[in-house]
Order: structure tokens, then C-alpha cells, then sequence
């Protein structure tokens, strides 16, 4: 049951991230984000669309927990998550790799075996 609640919650996780990735605004502001920490106004101007577009955009991304946000004084900048992005699409392609589901049994299949009872 708590497998089936874990998959579940993976599998959600996942939809977020791909629907964050579908739109090419949003890879291109990962793009920017993925070298420094910028905030909605910097965004905004290197795209040709308002700061209230680029915060909704900012929302869609930040809810997939592929960027974060801190405020700074009267600021909020933006940062991209490589961890999550990494682990997220990392995850997909084993799932996807025939190679990919033996490899995490066998896995699995260890961390039981070294768990104390």
C-alpha cells in the first residue's frame, strides 16, 4: 500500500515536471537560471513578455520544485534546483531503459538486505 502511495506521489511529481519542461518560455528560463540567480524584472527583460508572465511561469516551475525563490531586500531571486531536474529526468530514463528496471531490483534487493531488522 505504501508503495503504491509512493509511486503515486512520484508519478505526480513527475507530470509537474514535464508540464513545467513543455513550454519553451520555461526551458529557456531554467537556461538563464542554470548560470545565476536572477529575479522576475532580469527575467523579464530578456524575454518579450511582462514580469507578471514571467512570475506565472516562475510559479509553474517553482511548484515542479525545479527552481526556488529568496527574498533579497525588495528583491525575490529565482535559482534553478539541479538536483531535482537531475533526479527527476534521471529517474524517467531508468524507467524507460530496459537496461534500467534490473539494475534498480537489484538495488533495492541490497538496501534490504543491509537493513537491520
Amino acid at each position: 500500500m505504501i508503495n503504491l502511495y509512493v509511486n503515486e506521489l512520484m508519478a505526480t511529481s513527475l507530470d509537474k515536471v514535464f508540464e513545467a519542461l513543455a513550454s519553451a518560455p520555461r526551458r529557456r528560463i531554467l537556461a538563464y537560471l542554470s548560470e545565476a540567480e536572477l529575479s522576475t524584472s532580469e527575467l523579464a527583460e530578456r524575454f518579450s513578455m511582462s514580469a507578471p508572465a514571467i512570475s506565472r511561469h516562475l510559479s509553474v516551475l517553482e511548484n515542479a520544485g525545479l527552481v526556488s525563490s529568496e527574498r533579497h531586500g525588495q528583491f525575490v531571486l529565482y535559482k534553478l534546483v539541479r538536483d531535482n531536474l537531475v533526479n527527476s529526468l534521471t529517474g524517467y530514463a531508468l524507467e524507460l531503459c530496459p537496461v534500467g528496471r534490473p539494475l534498480k531490483r537489484e538495488s533495492r534487493a541490497m538496501a534490504r538486505k543491509r537493513k537491520p531488522a
